[in-house]
């Protein structure tokens, strides 16, 4: 039966890297905010985007479950990083009888430090994609966002290396 893996982590923590993995590993459909905000407004800052990755984030529900619907797995690739994203899309996918499981990147502080700058580093030399450059200013406020998952919200904890 098709399901959807939703993973839960902080930025730069691995994320991508590991939704491909299980896309690998299961065949699945990787639904990413960031690629779809990159792809439609080069992931423009300031108070429209939130607004805009929010709207973002109802219309791939909707197609999540459609998705799954058609027989397919689905991965979401976006962070989930308040216990409310997580609460919120557990209910939608339980109201919509859609299996899910979580998976949650535990990375500690100086892996993701060197995740973060290696990021940077390819950003400066060109490959932007739909990457966001983390400046401190960005980091403390990322940081004062993000919400870990107690341990018996997640059905696969994975902490990447190096």
């Amino acid at each position: 039966m098709p399901k959807v893996y939703l993973i839960c982590g902080k930025i730069c923590s691995g994320k991508s890297r590991y939704a491909r993995l299980i896309r690998e590993n299961v065949g699945a459909v990787i639904l990413s905010t960031d690629e779809v905000t990159w792809d439609l407004i080069e992931n423009e800052q300031g108070e429209f985007y939130d607004a805009f990755a929010q709207r973002v984030n109802l219309y791939l529900r909707k197609k999540t479950v459609e998705i799954v619907g058609a027989g397919a797995n689905v991965i979401l690739d976006w962070g989930f990083w308040t216990r409310e994203n997580r609460r919120d899309i557990s209910a939608f996918l339980t109201a919509q009888k859609t299996a899910y499981e979580w998976h949650y990147i535990d990375i500690d502080d100086d892996c993701w430090r060197r995740h973060i700058a290696k990021r940077n580093a390819g950003i400066e030399q060109g490959n932007r994609g739909p990457d966001f450059y983390v400046d401190e200013g960005l980091l403390k406020k990322l940081e004062s966002l993000f919400e870990p998952p107690e341990k018996n919200e997640m059905d696969v904890i994975y902490t990447p290396e190096g």
